[in-house]
């Protein structure tokens, strides 16, 4: 072997095909997506009519083949995945390239199945990261040629390198992906919690004694049973609007949409006419992060609860607007307003959330009423608050 196959110099033509190909699956964050990618990129990288990538599990055993130039029905007569016996492997065990003209003519080959296409050349690359193997590269009939050459070899080992950290970062995500959804579910248990269960639990409560009453003290316990029927009511309005926020990763079309949702869930259940004003600019809404939008429609739905629940009103209105710092959600009403500055009854923690909701989103609440006038509730979210780049 000459010293240029030892070491081939790529041609610029080459290179450039090689950053195309390792900027293309450099973008993609889905692991599925970017190992099709991978594996189509490849093909094309050493001009090759059939391309395959494996991935092996502990045991050296393939559970992943990804394969491109042969159809559908051709794989599925092919039959179940390649078990590694041949020279498939030879490169998982190895964990190093292998080039042959001829996979029949090698003393470690173990034949093709029934119904697979004949193949000719192969070019095998092993996949790895920090000395771990991730894959297996199989690219087999050079298109144009006998066999592949060395600088193909070196094309494809480099590239192994680019698809080993891709695959990767497309894992990383998927596992970030997976906390997020353990975070979130730990979330919604709290909120369920400290609002909907309790209400429920209280109401089991409310009703253990009926039946010693509706002997002794009949209209009480027809009371009782009523006003635990008017809480199991309000506590399905609480969850239709909780079931509306569970959306991850708010855009500023969704914001608006729960918006609207929860104000029309109010109109439909009650008699109150609620007004939207949603006049934030997109470019506006945008800045706050994902959380802090989420935040925002909760408060919307704990806001206008707290609002049939407790406040007799007739009228009530939502605003979302643009100030000179930031984003600003109000919540009003015409109802019999309170005194805020009064200490709250145990047990009701409306207030309460509505200040951790604002919190959670970065924002300043303030709540202004007063007995007779009605209730205007304002959170102030900062610009500050921007969705952090990933």
């Amino acid at each position: 072997m000459t010293a240029a196959e030892r070491d081939p110099i790529l041609a610029e033509e080459a290179i450039e095909a090689l950053d195309a190909a390792t900027r293309a699956i450099a973008e993609i964050l889905d692991l599925e997506a970017v190992l099709q990618v991978i594996v189509e990129r490849v093909r094309v990288l050493v001009d090759a009519r059939y391309a395959a990538l494996g991935i092996a599990d502990a045991s050296g055993r393939l559970e992943r083949f990804i394969t491109v130039g042969i159809s559908p029905t051709e794989r599925a007569a092919i039959g179940p995945l390649p078990v590694g016996h041949g020279l498939l492997g030879v490169i998982i065990r190895e964990g190093r390239s292998l080039r042959t003209p001829d996979i029949a003519a090698h003393p470690q080959s173990h034949g093709f199945p029934d119904n697979h296409p004949t193949m000719t050349s192969l070019l095998g690359v092993p996949i790895n990261v920090r000395g771990r193997a991730v894959g297996d590269l199989y690219l087999t009939d050079k298109q144009g040629a006998t066999e592949f050459s060395a600088a193909d070899q070196r094309i494809v080992e480099l590239f192994a390198r680019h698809a080993g950290i891709a695959i990767e970062n497309a894992r990383l995500h998927d596992r970030l992906a997976a906390l997020r959804v353990v975070a979130e579910r730990d979330r919604i248990g709290r909120d369920l919690h400290d609002g909907v269960i309790q209400s429920l639990y209280a109401v089991g409560l409310s009703l253990e004694e009926v039946t010693e009453l509706v002997g002794a003290r009949p209209s009480e316990a027809v009371a009782r049973v009523d006003e635990a029927i008017d809480a199991i009511h309000r506590s399905i309005d609480e969850i239709r609007g909780f079931i509306i926020g569970l959306r991850p990763g708010l855009e500023h079309t969704e914001l608006l949409v729960g918006i609207e949702a929860h104000a029309d869930n109010l109109r439909l259940s009650s008699t109150i006419d609620v007004e939207t004003e949603l006049d934030a600019p997109r470019a506006v809404v945008d800045t706050l992060s994902a959380d802090a939008r989420g935040e925002l429609l909760h408060l919307v739905r704990e806001a206008l609860s707290n609002v049939a629940r407790h406040s007799a009103a007739t009228q009530a209105r939502v605003v979302l607007r643009a100030d000179a710092d930031g984003v600003v959600l109000e919540v009003v009403d015409n109802g019999v307003g309170f005194d805020a500055a009064a200490p709250r009854p145990e047990g009701h923690h409306g207030l309460v959330n509505l200040r951790h909701r604002a919190a959670a989103a970065g924002g300043r609440l303030k709540i202004d009423s007063t007995p007779g006038t009605g209730t205007r509730i304002v959170v102030h979210v900062p610009f500050g608050n921007r969705e952090q780049d990933a």
